[in-house]
């Protein structure tokens, strides 16, 4: 395991936010949503692709507060601009588990 300094976590911007549109994204070289997530006032409606197909549906995502890095630089995937990394974890057989709050938050709460 490679250790970081408090310095350097502080450097990854992890914020709270709420799925508010989904779609099918087919251009992916593997399975994955679109998704738009709306995270707050201060930093607006992001987009990010995830590969999370195995486990959720759109309509499962839907309203869905996740955690995501919001200091990445833009990935073009295909013709999408993922702005966003979604965070989840990954199992063995390849799922992805999506990361979220136990409890509701307000969007753009930064992780702490």
């Amino acid at each position: 395991m490679n250790t970081i300094t408090w310095q350097e976590f502080e450097n990854v911007d992890l914020r709270a936010g709420t799925i508010v549109r989904v779609e099918d994204f087919p251009k992916a070289r593997k399975p994955a949503f679109k998704l738009w997530i709306d995270l707050g006032e201060e930093i607006g409606i992001k987009q990010s692709s995830a590969q999370i197909t195995k486990r959720y549906t759109k309509e499962d995502l839907l309203n869905k507060q996740i955690l995501c890095v919001i200091n990445f630089p833009v990935k073009q995937i295909a013709d999408f601009r993922s702005e966003v990394l979604t965070t989840g974890y990954v199992l063995d057989n390849g799922e992805v588990i999506l990361s979220s709050p136990d409890f509701p938050v307000p969007n753009g709460t930064r992780l702490a």
